[in-house]
């Protein structure tokens, strides 16, 4: 299935994307490179600079060149080796990227191969140079710097794999099933929604659904109701002017000290006040 990037639940899982490197480094792969079908934990990035070899994954053989970004996914079947004496020469990162209890690379189904735009072959050198550097420093400084430029990379490797993304399609059921509950939810934000009528419009138990609710966006139902409440309220406050009261009803909160308290937690000012901030007052 095509994706769509305005996806409310895919945009609501990105938000909880989490990104830990496992190692980063510069190699000149020896002839002896190679390791035989294996399923590793983390996702893996190579960046061919030089040199040939030969990679399974997932039942397909690659002969990857220079230029070229190889991504290989965690929890798949895989293997590489040299085929010459002139072995690789690249850059290389482990790392996982998880929404919840879940890959990154378990919902999009990208290419393993990737032809890279000089101009994006030299930011991703720099990157993945900044990156090695930055794995060999343990300060927690270093920690923090990792994760950004590590999310750069998935960034670029996303934006220049945008026209073959497509949702893995063994995930299709699950995400026909968070579309029913973003579109429930959307069409419902100004009644008293509890957890057992969400339930049972999406045809699961509570208890289950809010297992569901934390895999897919480490909050609960009712949580994840709010925060849809106030990101109606705020931009209803940024783009119309309806009073507060009118704004508080249509996203389910008929008493307005109510509606303002809640507000004043998610956004850490008053209703009144945010509109101020958006130009509307």
């Amino acid at each position: 299935m095509p994706l769509n990037p305005n996806h409310e639940f895919l945009n609501e899982m990105i938000q909880h994307l989490q990104v830990h490197l496992e190692e980063a480094y510069y190699t000149e792969c020896s002839p002896q490179w190679c390791e035989l079908d294996y399923v590793p934990s983390y996702n893996k990035f190579y960046l061919i600079c030089e040199g040939e070899g030969w990679l399974k994954i997932d039942g397909r053989e690659y002969r990857p060149a220079p230029g070229q970004l190889v991504h290989m996914p965690a929890h798949v079947l895989q293997s590489y080796s040299a085929v010459s004496d002139h072995p690789y020469s690249k850059y290389w990162c482990h790392f996982t990227a998880t929404m919840g209890e879940m890959d990154l690379f378990q919902w999009l189904e990208v290419p393993h191969i990737l032809d890279v735009s000089p101009i994006h072959m030299d930011s991703l050198v720099n990157l993945f140079r900044e990156l090695g550097e930055l794995y060999q420093d343990r300060s927690y400084l270093a920690r923090i710097r990792e994760k950004a430029i590590l999310l750069d990379i998935i960034a670029i490797f996303l934006s220049q794999s945008d026209t073959h993304l497509r949702f893995v399609p063994g995930r299709l059921g699950e995400i026909e099933r968070l579309r029913q509950i973003e579109a429930f939810i959307d069409a419902n934000l100004s009644e008293p929604l509890t957890l057992e009528q969400l339930a049972k419009h999406v045809h699961l138990q509570p208890n289950y659904l809010v297992r569901y609710f934390n895999k897919h966006f480490a909050v609960s139902p009712l949580k994840y109701l709010n925060r849809k409440r106030m990101q109606k309220a705020k931009s209803l406050l940024g783009s119309t002017d309806l009073a507060i009261k009118e704004i508080a009803e249509l996203v389910g909160f008929p008493d307005t000290n109510h509606f303002a308290k809640a507000f004043r937690k998610e956004a850490s000012c008053s209703p009144t006040e945010y509109r101020l901030r958006a130009g509307r007052g």
